[in-house]
């Protein structure tokens, strides 16, 4: 059930209420009875790094690996990467 914050307009007080999204919004202050706004706050999602379907699940086909990696070395201007075992496709560097 999502929660909703809430500011009293009278106490000047910040509150929550987990409630249902069909439920009408709260317009009385459960402290002071006084008229309450509902709130737009930061949400705790958050989306950080390449992603799943880069990271997990994308095949090598992005232009980023070449067949045979010498092209892709010789661009990258070193050798291919030891941990990999010569290709860079799974790498998070060379994304």
């Amino acid at each position: 059930m999502p929660v909703y914050e809430y500011e009293c307009n009278g106490c000047q007080k910040v509150f929550e209420m987990q409630q249902r999204i069909a439920d009408a919004p709260i317009t009385v202050c459960p402290e002071c009875g006084g008229e309450v706004r509902k709130l737009i706050s930061m949400s705790s999602f958050q989306l950080k790094g390449g992603g799943w379907y880069t990271d997990g699940y994308s095949a090598c086909s992005s232009g980023k690996e070449t067949k045979g990696g010498g092209a892709a070395s010789a661009e990258s201007g070193g050798a291919s990467c030891p941990a990999s075992g010569g290709g860079c496709c799974h790498c998070p560097a060379a994304h």
